[in-house]
């Protein structure tokens, strides 16, 4: 008797046992059988799951199934955004769109850097501050102060092309990774005061010496001897595109790049030196813009309750269809910062007053059931998408996207080419690879307009180009990209997540802005955890 209730007891042991352990796991193989980090074999590392690594500034966000597009039918509203269901995979969002401070801290990083070796690449991230001129209102203030003084650094940076908000994306990627690599001892922190001009001579001679690389040299006036100058040495631009700046894809892939302020690799179990890699963990997939139905999903934020039900059919990112708050606590408050009307741009003085003529600060208005702010109004904001007007009825059915080019790192002579910035260059093969025009139903889209015109005769005038069919020429390419929200200059129609209008992803706005998404790895998050 008292064997039969060993085993019994052993036996439910072992059935509670294999219940709550794990057949997978990355100590032995389960379809070879061989042991992982054995270095009696060839020491496959066989890492375990880390999850997802919370980014700074973001939210998580639990995809799931919803119905994009139009919830409300306007006569007059262009027809672009038919209904269509959709699932989207869980991802993250910034909180808050980009602000003028975010904005002000790259542009600072880009002129330590490269101002005093490539102008031109500083150049290339100022916002364009003459978006704020109007030829029938007095704005000039907003040009020398919006970006610049710290009144404005919690409002939304405008004035920024799609093409700049991804390039800041990209930069954002690396400092993070680069910070990321920092704490976790595989790197070491940059030295800034590298960068700093020096008439040593003898310092030029050893810098050179050590780092393969030349230093420019240039002469500034002597303060001590009028008429005489001094010459001075610096890193050259090669040196600091190639060497001094860091670049995740560059660090993952090119075997012989060691950044100029060294790196302490991890050490395997064979003992050996090797780099930090994906595999590690510590790494965050990449920021970028987030796609049309990221951004449209994140902003209705069709959370279900605990009795299963979720709230269909909302117009805009608050419940109702009123713009003021029907709450007890809040009533009467503005939900989102917009037009109300004819020249209303923040209502009555005193207690109807939401105090913003133009843009608001990121954190102004309640968030929606996300935690996510100004989804609504404030500033329109660019997503990845290029734009068609029949994109609804043509995407994937999940994680649907316009706009693909798959691109691969350039090669020259079996290396890898640096870009501009110092990092990775990428190339695709024409049309085999540019997907931004697969399936296109908008045939307009399609019409070539690029042709030449006879201007002979025309005198004075034979230089310009006239298009005598321009008025029917279609005003989108593959260069056309979506942005969404509303904004502080817009009406109430437009603050509707579902609305879509587009601009060419070389121009900006004084009512378009930004914020950033990034993708998760492996199981889909929890909203409000990140795990």
């Amino acid at each position: 008797m008292k064997t039969f209730l060993k085993i019994a007891i052993l036996s439910i042991i072992v059935v509670f046992a294999s219940c709550s352990k794990r057949e997978l796991n990355t100590k032995i193989s389960n379809t070879t059988g061989w042991n992982y980090f054995d270095e009696r074999t060839t020491n496959f590392e066989a890492l375990e799951g880390v999850g997802n690594v919370n980014p700074p500034g973001m939210v998580p966000i639990q995809g799931g199934v919803f119905t994009i597009g139009e919830r409300d039918e306007f006569i007059t509203a262009p027809r672009n955004n038919f209904q269509r269901t959709l699932t989207v995979s869980s991802f993250y969002m910034d909180k808050y769109e980009v602000t003028n401070l975010n904005w002000r801290e790259y542009l600072h990083w880009m002129e330590v850097v490269f101002g005093p070796v490539a102008p031109e690449l500083v150049a290339a991230v100022l916002p364009d501050s003459t978006v704020w001129r109007s030829e029938l209102a007095y704005n000039e203030p907003y040009l020398d102060n919006y970006l610049r003084h710290p009144a404005f650094s919690f409002y939304p940076v405008v004035g920024v092309s799609w093409n700049q908000a991804m390039a800041y994306c990209q930069w954002r990627t690396n400092r993070v990774n680069e910070l990321a690599l920092i704490n976790a001892g595989a790197i070491s922190i940059p030295d800034f005061n590298e960068l700093r001009p020096t008439d040593d001579e003898a310092y030029k001679t050893e810098w050179e010496a050590s780092t393969g690389y030349t230093m420019d040299e240039y002469e500034i006036p002597n303060p001590e001897v009028p008429d005489e100058t001094i010459t001075m040495y610096r890193p050259s631009y090669e040196y600091i595109r190639d060497r001094f700046v860091f670049c995740t894809e560059k660090y993952l892939h090119v075997a012989g790049y060691q950044p100029n302020y060294g790196r302490h690799p991890k050490v395997n179990s064979y003992g050996e030196q090797r780099k930090v890699n994906r595999a590690d963990g510590i790494l965050v997939v990449g920021y970028r813009l987030p796609t049309e139905a990221e951004w449209e999903f994140a902003a209705y934020a069709p959370i279900a309750g605990e009795d299963g039900l979720t709230v269909e059919g909302k117009v805009y990112p608050w419940s109702g269809y009123h713009p003021r708050n029907l709450t007890k606590k809040q009533l009467g408050q503005l939900q989102a910062n917009f037009i109300r009307g004819r020249g209303d741009m923040m209502g009555v003085s005193g207690a109807l007053n939401d105090s913003y003529v133009i843009t608001a600060p990121v954190d102004a208005f309640m968030p929606n059931d996300f935690g996510l702010y100004n989804m609504a109004g404030n500033v329109n904001e660019w997503v990845m998408d290029v734009y068609r007007e029949t994109s609804f009825q043509e995407v994937s059915e999940y994680n649907s996207f316009r706009g693909n080019i798959y691109s691969r790192p350039k090669q020259e002579n079996g290396e890898f080419v640096i870009d501009s910035v110092g990092c990775l260059a990428i190339e695709w093969k024409g049309s085999e690879d540019d997907k931004r025009d697969f399936r296109d139903g908008d045939a307009a889209s399609l019409i070539p307009t690029d042709y030449p015109l006879d201007t002979t005769g025309m005198g004075e005038m034979s230089n310009i180009k006239i298009d005598p069919t321009d008025i029917l020429a279609p005003k989108i390419s593959k260069n056309t990209r979506v942005y969404k929200g509303g904004s502080w200059n817009d009406r109430i129609y437009w603050l509707s997540p579902s609305t879509r209008r587009y601009l060419d992803q070389d121009k900006s706005a004084s009512t378009i802005g930004f914020r950033c998404a990034m993708s998760t790895l492996g199981n889909q998050i929890e909203t409000g955890t990140g795990k």
